[in-house]
């Protein structure tokens, strides 16, 4: 049956540049050779829901009336990508504004800043003022996309499993279904994880819209744990949000 707007799907995929660079994989074999593995990513594939966004544009159209086992390749333009580069997204601003981030560090072309909750790349320093891009790190670029699609998901177990892993990272929450509720067990780690808190509201909304469930509670769960711990997971927070942000 062909894979419609909607369908929950695992793929398996590898993004590459005109040049043939890897971007982006689900294999973790391919991250390896590339220098792109990231020890905390999730490898072996990943589950979307056809024409939610949860890949680029171009990519979501092209399911859309393909098979199960499908393989293909596919040219996509940067507007069905990460974006066409918008010149209005250089702008400049003053050393002063960033300065808590800074701190003892000189500003220096190819570093990475926030400003106002956008994150972007400094391109140039003329005195006090900063040349910085907020386009995507990818924006205007042609990217090349092989995939395969390996299965069509249909019980909802299996959905709710493999949504929560696509947001969070992990591959084996604890949920429970009924009939009128979904309950998913967040674990103590996930008190720290910038991903989760940011994401939570609209995963609730695409699991209660997609399973036909009305009611969804998020219940966190406290075991005890020794005051090692609690900084053990802490510092692997920080660590996570370190990678996010290169």
């Amino acid at each position: 049956m062909a894979i419609e707007k909607g369908d929950f799907i695992k793929i398996a995929y590898t993004g590459r540049f005109e040049d043939g660079q890897v971007f982006d994989t689900t294999s973790e074999e391919l991250a390896k050779e590339n220098g792109i593995f990231n020890p905390r990513g999730m490898y072996g594939g990943d589950v979307v829901i056809v024409g939610s966004g949860h890949t680029i544009r171009g990519l979501d159209e092209d399911f859309i009336g393909k098979e199960v086992g499908y393989t293909g390749k596919l040219d996509i333009p940067p507007e069905k990508a990460f974006g066409a580069h918008n010149p209005a997204l250089v702008e400049s601003i003053s050393v002063t504004k960033v300065a808590a981030q800074l701190k003892d560090t000189r500003p220096y072309p190819g570093m990475e800043i926030e400003v106002d909750g956008r994150k972007g790349v400094v391109q140039k320093i003329i005195g006090r003022r900063l040349r910085v891009d907020f386009n995507h790190a990818l924006s205007g670029r042609t990217v090349t996309y092989e995939y395969t699609i390996e299965n069509k998901l249909e019980e909802p177990m299996e959905k709710a499993k493999g949504l929560m892993a696509l947001y969070t990272g992990a591959s084996n929450m604890d949920i429970e279904l009924t009939s009128d509720l979904i309950r998913v067990i967040i674990p103590i780690e996930f008190s720290f994880n910038q991903r989760w808190l940011i994401s939570k509201g609209r995963i609730a909304h695409e699991l209660i819209e997609n399973l036909g469930i009305s009611n969804l509670e998020f219940v966190e769960k406290y075991p005890y744990v020794t005051k090692d711990t609690e900084v053990e997971a802490e510092e692997a927070e920080a660590s996570e949000e370190d990678e996010s942000e290169e």
